[in-house]
Formats: structure tokens, C-alpha cells, sequence
């Protein structure tokens, strides 16, 4: 039995089956089956960069036990600096980067093709995902989904009528009854999103005159209700009812929700930004067939049910986000574990340097504007 079809019964028994020592590290069973990394792949080490507070807090611990390997585990701010880190001449044998940004990398030829006879866990992945990765990976190639969701509204069901969410979506943004109770999230990419769907455009427009309007948006809605631009601040800050409206990524809002029972979300009528995130392998890769047993690791179901129940973003993996949404899951219920699919107005972001460049100059007059 080889290595890959065996995986999935070690993982089953190690990690149902597995204690903590008392340093906090998962002891293994007898009974599972260590592989040995530098006799199978040629290697046993493999640097992981993703991005901060993105993975369970077992399974690097869990890989490096089954594989006799090492993980030097990084993480980043943004794709931005994940790029900027790689121009540096930093190597990496993992990295976790949003769709737009593998766009960039495949564009710049920067990845190795996946070796999916490696990574039979793919298996588990819902198609509707491996659709959307196809929208900038064809052939799906480069690319395993990690963790997917959406952008959306996020309110105090008991200040904001579910009804208005529905009816005005992104533009409640706008009215001056929400004056100083709105968090914006401060992100260029996704307030000009939030703008264009609001006016009915792309969000991957580079129309000069729907730029301006989605400009001239940002701009009437911080004069309007005057919003605190943050990032991970909003998590606890809904949490603790300190605002009546944020906007906030669904997994972020899954777990504001299992929180504070008062706290809804919605993705707005006029569309929204559907996201992936996924692993790939830069073509400077020191080490690629343990860094192909590593994301067909986190694509197993033991530990993609784990990651997701840990982090609180959707599982790319049917079995897995449907358990955890059912009724015995820790998201029943949960209106951000689930980004709805099918949607025609709702959109994945393309990669087009022209138009970020574009945005970021106009987003820095946005932010200004308002302190």
C-alpha cells in the first residue's frame, strides 16, 4: 500500500485516538505509521508561509510527527508582503495566498504544477470551489483550495431591521442614522469592492469613470457615517456590541456570531467578492514532494475539520463543511459558515496591476479623508 492511500488511515487513528503530552504536543498511537521523509522524498524539511492565525494549532505538530519532517512555519500580513518577501529571494515550499495573488505568481511564472498523484485528498474538495480556482487556474494546475468565503455585512440584529440589510445592502453604508456605529475594514481591495458593487459595476472594473463614482462612494460614505477603519480590531469589537454594522469576511463573522447571539450576517443583494484562499509551490521549492504530502495533509478530512472548526472559515472539503454546518457541527446555523453559491452578481477578484496601483492612490485620499 503506498504512502498516499495509507495516509488517510493513519491520520484517522492518530488523531482520533491521540493525547496531549504535558508540553501541549499530540502524543501519536503505537499503532500509527511514520513515515520516514528523508528516505521516501529525498528531504525532511519544508518552509510553510501563510498568513497570521490561519491554521489549528495541531497540524504542523501532527505533520512533523507522521512525516519525521520539520516545518519552519511563517506567516504574513497581506499577499503584498508574501510578494515583496519573495522578490527578496526568500524560499518557500508552501505558500497560502488569495486567488488574485496566485494569479499574479502563475502570470510571473513564479509556482510549480501540483502533483496531484500526491495529493489524492483532492478528491474531497467540492467541485463549486475547484470552479472558482479554474477562474484564474484553468486546468486548476497550481492550485489547492485551504479555506474559501465570502465579504459581507455583519450587524446588531437588534439596532438594524434584518429587512433594511436586505433591502438597502450595500447601502446602508449611507444612511446617517448608522453615523459613527459602522467599522469599515481598511483594505483598498475591498472598500473599492464594496463601492463598485454598490453602484452596480464589476469589481474588477477599470473604467475611469466608474473608478471615480466608486471614489466619490467612498468619500459621501464617510462624510455620511463617519467609520472606523480597522482590521482585526473588528472582530472583538462586534463581538462586544461596539458597533452596529461592520464589514467583515465570513469566517471572521462565524465566529462573532458563535459569540454574541445578536450579531447576523448577510451578503448584500447588489453582489459581493467570493473568495479562495489555497496552497501552492513556488517554483524555488527546496523540497516538492514533502511539500505535495503536506497540502494532501491539510486537505485530509480529520484535519481539514480541525482547521475549520479552529479558524471558523468554510471548508473547501464537502464532507467536512457539511458536517460542521449541520446539526451536530459547531457552525448549525451559523449565517456566515456558508457563502451562498450560484449568484450571478457575485464575483472573484482578477489580478490587474494598472488598477491596484490606480486604487491605491485613490483609497489613500479615501482614508485621509476621514481622520
Amino acid at each position: 500500500m503506498s504512502v498516499q492511500r495509507n495516509l488517510k488511515l493513519v491520520l484517522t487513528s492518530a488523531m482520533a485516538a491521540s493525547v496531549l503530552t504535558g508540553c501541549g504536543q499530540r502524543e501519536l498511537p503505537e499503532d500509527a505509521v511514520i513515515v520516514d521523509s528523508m528516505k521516501e522524498y529525498g528531504c525532511n524539511t519544508i518552509n510553510v508561509y501563510n498568513a497570521g492565525e490561519y491554521i489549528s494549532d495541531d497540524a504542523v505538530p501532527m505533520f512533523e510527527q507522521l512525516f519525521t519532517a520539520t516545518v519552519n512555519y511563517d506567516t504574513f500580513d497581506s499577499n503584498e508582503m508574501m510578494y515583496t518577501k519573495l522578490l527578496g529571494g526568500s524560499r518557500y515550499d508552501v505558500l497560502v495566498p488569495s486567488d488574485y495573488m496566485i494569479e499574479r505568481l502563475m502570470g510571473e511564472e513564479m509556482l510549480m504544477p501540483l502533483d496531484k498523484a500526491a495529493i489524492p485528498n483532492l478528491a474531497n474538495v467540492d467541485p463549486a470551489v475547484l470552479d472558482m480556482i479554474r477562474v484564474f487556474d484553468p486546468e486548476a494546475e497550481y492550485a489547492a483550495p485551504y479555506f474559501y468565503g465570502s465579504v459581507g455585512l455583519v450587524y446588531n440584529n437588534q439596532i438594524v431591521d434584518p429587512r433594511e440589510i436586505e433591502e438597502k445592502g450595500w447601502d446602508i453604508l449611507h444612511d446617517p442614522k448608522y453615523e459613527g456605529r459602522v467599522y469599515a475594514y481598511d483594505s483598498q481591495r475591498d472598500m473599492f469592492m464594496i463601492a463598485f458593487k454598490a453602484l452596480g459595476y464589476s469589481m474588477n472594473t477599470d473604467n475611469p469613470e466608474e473608478i471615480q463614482e466608486a471614489y466619490q462612494w467612498l468619500m459621501d460614505m464617510n462624510e455620511i457615517v463617519k467609520p472606523a477603519y480597522v482590521t482585526d480590531e473588528v472582530i472583538d469589537g462586534m463581538a462586544n456590541g461596539e458597533m452596529d454594522i461592520a464589514i467583515m469576511y465570513s469566517g471572521d463573522a462565524a465566529y462573532v456570531i458563535s459569540e454574541n447571539s445578536d450579531i447576523s450576517y448577510a451578503e448584500p443583494r447588489q453582489g459581493t467578492n467570493i473568495w479562495t484562499d489555497s496552497m501552492v509551490i513556488p517554483k524555488t521549492s527546496a523540497c516538492p514532494a514533502l511539500a505535495n504530502q503536506f497540502i494532501n495533509f491539510m486537505l485530509e478530512n480529520d484535519v481539514a475539520q480541525e482547521n475549520s472548526e479552529f479558524i471558523g472559515y468554510t471548508s473547501p472539503n464537502t464532507e467536512v463543511r457539511d458536517y460542521l454546518a449541520g446539526e451536530e457541527g459547531d457552525f448549525f446555523e451559523n449565517s456566515a459558515y456558508l457563502p451562498r453559491s450560484g449568484f450571478d452578481k457575485d464575483e472573484v477578484f482578477r489580478f490587474n496591476s494598472k488598477l491596484t496601483k490606480q486604487l491605491n492612490e485613490l483609497y489613500t485620499k479615501v482614508k485621509m479623508s476621514i481622520s
